[in-house]
């Protein structure tokens, strides 16, 4: 079961890779701002599986290198449209900032442009805009109006439904400026000298760089996605049993704890609390017996949608369960209850 599973996942991905990279292909050709995504199999970093059905896809944007980090802060006195506002705009929380296109030493003519550009801001809002009418366009031109349909987007992202053989997949299209040269100042990690990463890998790490997608309407998200999959590679190098621990954490949450097509709980949650335990437990003993390692990973997911707080991995003041709807979380944390009070290991 868990292997068709698995393969039906990698199938759901390859056809919605295929039909994704078709239409981004389209959109590049209609406006060079945007990239095609690449067509790289299941490990394409671009594509994050949340949920069987649920996928989120970054689109990288063309014309925008050589950034640095913004070292004056000044006010904004805009609404998302352009118009002049009395007070001024409120500063970003810690997982999002603001994006000035001074702040690239090489910028294409076009992001200068006011269909994405507020006083020298590049304005998140306004390239979702611009981006949602080249889905909506780019649908029609290559055909696929019988596989892709437009969904309203209840946040400021663009939302579409992918029919693939088997079932239909809810995929989120985010904007994304990739920026591969340097580490952001908000994420200071490693905390402090810690034996999980090793520093050999910390330093791989840090090398990769962040991005920062389009999914607001002022600003900018920091998003880590390369690093998480540093983190992730290589991560039973030693022979423990992280990964199998990682993977029936998430056939779980997804068959008894939290199921759905949109669940409160998405592999991301999974993937941060292993990161947490990986760096609290850092030893080889630590995963060798599966049923103490995997219970001590159910404890942490259990403490961490009680209390309705889950700490990012990289960015130390930010909840990613801060927007999460409290009574799913409380249903959640029930069910983890009851599975911890007579833990049932009926998974090889």
């Amino acid at each position: 079961q868990v292997e068709r599973r698995h393969y039906l996942v990698s199938k759901a991905v390859e056809e919605v890779q295929k039909i994704i990279q078709q239409l981004t292909a389209e959109i590049s050709y209609k406006a060079t701002r945007f990239q095609a995504i690449s067509n790289s199999g299941i490990h394409n970093e671009n594509i994050k599986v949340l949920a069987p059905s649920q996928f989120l896809i970054t689109v990288p944007l063309r014309g925008l290198t050589g950034y640095r980090e913004c070292q004056v802060r000044h006010w904004r006195y805009y609404t998302v449209h352009g118009a002049k506002l009395l007070s001024s705009v409120r500063d970003p929380e810690e997982l999002h900032q603001w994006l000035e296109v001074e702040q690239f030493s090489k910028s294409l003519q076009q992001w200068h442009e006011t269909d994405v550009n507020i006083e020298g801001d590049l304005v998140p809002a306004k390239v979702l805009i611009v981006f949602r009418e080249l889905v909506e366009k780019s649908i029609i031109s290559c055909n696929l109006s019988s596989k892709v349909t437009m969904l309203e987007s209840f946040s400021s992202g663009v939302r579409v439904a992918v029919e693939t053989s088997e079932s239909q997949v809810e995929v989120e299209l985010v904007p994304a400026v990739e920026i591969p040269t340097c580490w952001p100042e908000k994420a200071r990690w490693p905390r402090c000298l810690k034996r999980w990463p090793s520093q050999e890998k910390v330093q791989c790490i840090k090398s990769l760089g962040f991005d920062l997608l389009a999914r607001s309407n002022y600003h900018w998200q920091l998003c880590f996605s390369r690093a998480e999959r540093i983190l992730m590679e290589g991560l039973d190098e030693d022979g423990g049993c992280r990964m199998k621990c990682f993977r029936v954490m998430r056939q779980m949450k997804e068959d008894v704890w939290c199921a759905g097509n949109k669940p409160i709980i998405t592999a991301y949650h999974l993937q941060t609390v292993l990161f947490w335990t990986c760096e609290k437990y850092p030893r080889t003993k630590d995963w060798r017996c599966f049923p103490e390692a995997f219970l001590r990973l159910v404890q942490k997911l259990h403490k961490c949608v009680s209390q309705h707080f889950l700490k990012h991995y990289f960015l130390k003041n930010t909840n990613l369960l801060k927007y999460a709807n409290t009574s799913d979380l409380d249903l959640v944390a029930s069910r983890l209850t009851v599975f911890l009070e007579n833990p049932v290991f009926c998974l090889d």
